[in-house]
């Protein structure tokens, strides 16, 4: 299991195992959690990036 960090709301990046230790669960149970959250999310079209191209073509 990769040991990524995420931000938190206070601007901080924490481990799975810290966001594991803060919600009493272990770490590989974090990661499962917020996996399938960000896939559910990202299957949803709600929070979606920008492609390349548009990216690229930016007037900025």
């Amino acid at each position: 299991m990769e040991r990524s960090r995420r931000r938190s709301a206070s601007g901080e990046y924490r481990t799975y195992f810290h966001i594991g230790q803060s919600w009493g669960i272990n770490e590989s149970t974090a990661y499962r959690i917020i996996r399938k959250i960000e896939d559910t999310l990202m299957k949803s079209w709600i929070f979606t990036l920008a492609g390349k191209k548009k990216l690229t073509t930016s007037n900025y």
